[in-house]
């Protein structure tokens, strides 16, 4: 199934906090559907947020906002939820998957999150790096002993690139995680350095999107992340929509 297709608002956070309301009229104007938000709800406000992607007819995919756990739970859930996030994602840190003890207690932490935003009819999901995926306990991948800790609330945002960067194959990902993994960050580059690499277009790197993407899911939003580029973002993102939508991957508005 065809999933959305938006962007992560890091991609174009310098623009956003500069012109909000004009960055999310290109986005829309390129055919972008929806936006995960980074780092704009601190800035403004989630009413001003929320009102700005209204006016560009562009929806709130998720937000990348940390585990409601812990002492800032409620203002957490407060903000996203007048933002109108259905969905609130985030990671855990590198070294929580240096040892299964350390897993274990990083997952105590998302499920608490989890129940915190079950309370308020949210759901809380998953984004990995590249640890989650090069890191091995006597045979067993860290990542599916993640899997196997969370509370099976808790969704998935498969970052392709990452997992390849941790030397695992996408498609096979997805296809494992079924139902479960509802948004996936695309991005395209080298995939060879986390601190260092520089991103391109959609289908100018390393990534095999079309195996990627065509495998049957849970996916519902194809969401386009380029962090570091040495090229024009509104240019790369408008490149990017033309792969992924002119070769049927993803669904835009036009």
């Amino acid at each position: 199934m065809t999933a959305d297709i938006a962007v992560m608002a890091y991609t174009v956070l310098d623009q956003a906090r500069a012109d909000l309301d004009g960055t999310f009229a290109r986005l829309a104007e390129i055919g972008y559907r929806g936006v995960e938000t980074y780092g704009l709800v601190e800035h403004f406000g989630p009413a001003r947020v929320r009102d700005a992607l209204d006016a560009a007819g562009l929806a709130v995919t998720s937000a990348h906002a940390p585990f409601p756990a812990g002492p800032d739970a409620e203002s957490i859930l407060d903000q996203n939820q007048e933002l109108g996030a259905e969905v609130l994602v985030w990671s855990m840190e590198r070294e929580e998957f240096d040892s299964p003890d350390a897993v274990r207690r990083g997952v105590q932490r998302v499920n608490v999150a989890a129940e915190h935003a079950a309370s308020r009819g949210m759901k809380i999901a998953y984004h990995n790096h590249f640890a989650e995926f090069s890191q091995f306990f006597d045979g067993v991948q860290a990542y599916d002993l993640l899997l196997e800790l969370l509370d099976e609330r808790v969704l998935v945002e498969l970052d392709a690139y990452w997992a390849v960067l941790g030397g695992a194959d996408p498609a096979e990902i997805i296809a494992r995680l079924g139902d479960r993994v509802r948004f996936i960050h695309v991005k395209d580059g080298p995939a060879v350095s986390y601190e260092n690499d520089v991103m391109v277009p959609i289908g100018e790197g390393r990534i095999d999107w079309r195996r990627a993407l065509c495998v049957p899911s849970g996916l519902r939003w194809h969401i386009v992340e380029l962090e570091r580029l040495h090229i024009d973002t509104f240019e790369a993102l408008r490149r990017s929509y033309d792969h992924l939508v002119g070769n049927g991957l993803s669904l835009g508005a036009r």
